[in-house]
């Protein structure tokens, strides 16, 4: 039976695609973007997370650890990386909920599970399912697998990627998928490459394949001050979306801090602890400017 590692299934999600859905997070991405909100979907394999406001002070995670790898420290618990082989033994005595494992092995038919308890709400709201990360194209024949479930049983299927795929694996999911979510970040390949780790070439390449092939695409494009709010920026992505075969509709998403403890929880680096919030006024403005290119551009996912 093949299974995926899924970090996390969001029901009653309104900010996925049409209706309500059920948001199905796969683990791995191959993008390292500095101002990422679902740090605990990059890495692929399972992470410890540690939520240092709900710890009780009971210790009993350092009783039970069998190789002495939690520690004391300041009045803070500290994992020996060296020692942890993430057994979660220390996650199943703690009762404050304070350590939890990310990432779980799942088959198609236990997330299919989920989903069918959903079923009431996709029908009543032209709902359906997502599959998000994470990049869920970094586990293609898993991805593949359950979009075929889902179709099985007629399920608005959308994929939100980062497009960052070869092309082949990227239309073997589109025959399977009514809707795509594709993030844009950057017009120019360098200062993609800087803020997440890979070329914009590839992404570019595929967006326009996907739309000369007539798929359904809203591009979702992330507002970072300092990054990709420029004016030629702007600019530069308008002109390319409206060049693009259907001109897909435009989701703008404006930066923001909810991700603050997760870096702490999973004692990363936050590299975005300095990016200024866009106002509201900022967004509006690249909304019109945008709409000039006659794209329909909504604010928010």
């Amino acid at each position: 039976m093949q299974t995926g590692i899924i970090f996390d299934i969001k029901k009653f999600a309104i900010h996925d695609g049409p209706g309500i859905r059920t948001t199905v997070f796969f683990k791995g991405c191959p993008l390292s973007c500095r101002w990422c909100h679902n740090p605990e979907g990059i890495g692929k394999s399972t992470q410890r997370i540690y939520r240092r406001e709900r710890c009780i002070g009971c210790k009993e995670c350092i009783k039970v650890c069998p190789n002495s790898a939690v520690v004391e420290k300041e009045k803070r618990l500290h994992w020996i990386a060296t020692d942890c082989n993430l057994c979660k033994t220390c996650a199943q005595v703690c009762t404050a909920e304070a350590v939890e494992f990310i990432g779980r092995t799942m088959s198609v038919d236990e997330i299919m599970a989920e989903i069918a308890k959903d079923t009431v709400f996709y029908n009543q709201s032209h709902g359906g399912v997502t599959i998000s990360g994470g990049e869920p194209l970094m586990q293609t024949s898993f991805l593949l697998k359950l979009l075929d479930a889902c179709g099985e049983l007629d399920l608005h299927r959308a994929v939100d990627t980062c497009g960052h795929t070869d092309t082949q694996t990227l239309l073997r999911v589109a025959s399977r998928t009514e809707l795509f979510l594709f993030d844009l970040k950057h017009m120019d390949p360098a200062k993609h490459y800087r803020y997440t780790g890979v070329s914009n070439e590839m992404i570019l390449t595929n967006l326009i394949d996907l739309c000369q092939r007539g798929a359904r695409i809203i591009v979702r494009v992330p507002l970072i001050p300092g990054f990709n709010c420029d004016e030629e920026n702007i600019e530069r992505t308008g002109e390319f979306i409206a060049s693009l075969t259907g001109v897909p509709q435009v989701n703008l998403l404006p930066f923001h801090r909810t991700a603050v403890t997760k870096y702490k929880s999973l004692e990363l680096e936050n590299k975005a602890i300095d990016i200024k919030l866009p106002s509201k006024n900022y967004l509006e403005t690249v909304a019109r400017r945008l709409e000039h290119y006659d794209l329909q551009v909504k604010i928010g996912g």
